[in-house]
């Protein structure tokens, strides 16, 4: 039996995360508030944000520590509905 990993990250690609958040945040402006990184704030798109994330790990980090802290924000909501 294998054994699944526990990590959210797992197998998740660097496009979807970045979709994901774009969706949750409504848009590059709200997500650039969130992360203040050029890619975002400066005539955004999901192309040349995903070259500059691929580029620089320390914005990379950035995007998946908010991506894991929407998750965590996204399962209080459900919670909140139930």
């Amino acid at each position: 039996m294998e054994q699944q990993s526990k990590d959210p990250l797992h197998g998740k690609r660097l496009d979807a995360i970045l979709e994901e958040l774009v969706e949750y945040y409504e848009g590059f402006e709200r997500l650039g508030e969130q992360i203040n990184i050029k890619c975002f704030t400066d005539n955004p798109s999901i192309n040349s944000s995903l070259k500059f994330l691929r580029k620089t790990p320390w914005a990379r980090t950035k995007v998946e520590s908010l991506y894991l802290f929407m998750l965590r924000q996204k399962k209080r909501e459900e919670g909140r509905k139930k």
